[in-house]
Formats: C-alpha cells, structure tokens, sequence
C-alpha cells in the first residue's frame, strides 16, 4: 500500500494487521482520486472509517491542508498514528477514535464543514443511507464539496435530496463499487 500522487507519491503506508481492514487498493485510490480531481487547492477533508488513512493521506498529499482521521478500531488507530508520523503530517491532522455518528456530530458542535467526506464503512455492517442521510442533516460539506464512498459492487446508493449531484457510480474487480456526490451551489 503506498501514496499513489502528490507531495508524498511512491511512500508506502503500513496496513492495519489483521483481518478487520479491507484496504483500498492502489488501483482503485488511483481512479478515484483522478475523478476527484487529481490535486487539491487547500480544504478539510474527513476520512470515516479511516482503517490505515490511506484515503485521507492520499487527499493531503494532493493539497488538502487538513485531515481529520476518525476510527472506532484500536489497531486502526494506532496504524494511523504509525503513517502520519512516517510522512511528518502531524500538523495537519486529528485522529479520533471514536464511532463515526459521534465524530460527526463532534464536528457540528465545532463548527466544521469540509470539502471532501471519505466513506469506506465495513461493507453491509452500516447503513449507508443512514450514514449519508446524516451527512446532509448535520449539513457537513461545503458547496462544491465532495462526498466519496466505497462500497460493495452490489449495493447502489441513492441520496434523496436535491443539493447533491451523483458526480460518479462505478465497480472496479469484482468486489469495489464507488459513488461519488458533490454538493450543488445553494
């Protein structure tokens, strides 16, 4: 596993031991983060369901100027922790380990909007509409803002409400489907 563009390309990132994780593959990071735009200009991006952060160090590798890293894992947690000091990110990123409706919430109560949402939830033990459905009522991305999520090649996703655009859906190998949302000028 490694950062596939940016500041920190070729770098390769520790996996969480076990078999909790389910990595994002390089391939799949490579397609996705060319349609989310190859290189960001700044932003928050929060990374829930983090695993390794590799979705989240990827996006500040390309120019976020900051991450919020958010796991319930120990193990995931501490792997975090291991990858962020190995690429000297320490500055721009926090690290929770907490259950991804709590952090959301955490973030409203903060005050905090971001650019791009990473949803790589452990596939049909989430409710993905739900976790969505939250994401608008807490309004946590800003316009323009995207929402990434990885999912099984089976499942479709489908938001119901009218600020947000499907920007992408696609499977890639047999098991990663992707949808990607972007919040419309309000």
């Amino acid at each position: 596993m490694r950062v596939v563009a940016g500041a920190h390309k070729g770098r390769q990132l520790k996996a969480v031991p076990g078999k909790t994780a389910r990595p994002t593959t390089d391939k799949v990071k490579e397609a996705i983060f060319q349609i989310l735009g190859p290189y960001f200009q700044n932003g928050v991006c929060l990374d829930l369901f983090a695993g390794s952060g590799a979705l989240g160090i990827e996006a500040l590798s390309r120019g976020m100027e900051k991450g919020i890293f958010v796991d319930k894992h120990p193990k995931a947690i501490h792997t975090i922790h291991e990858n962020i000091r190995l690429l000297h990110l320490e500055d721009n990123v926090e690290i929770f380990r907490t259950e991804a409706f709590r952090a959301m919430n955490a973030s409203v109560k903060r005050g905090l909007r971001f650019d791009l949402i990473l949803l790589d939830p452990p596939y049909y033990k989430i409710n993905y509409m739900k976790l969505l459905n939250e994401v608008v009522k807490l309004d946590l991305l800003q316009t323009n803002g995207l929402i990434f999520c990885e999912h099984d090649a089976d499942e479709h996703l489908t938001m119901a409400d009218n600020r947000y655009d499907i920007l992408k859906t696609g499977v890639y190998g047999e098991t990663t489907g992707i949808t990607i949302y972007k919040k419309k000028q309000e």
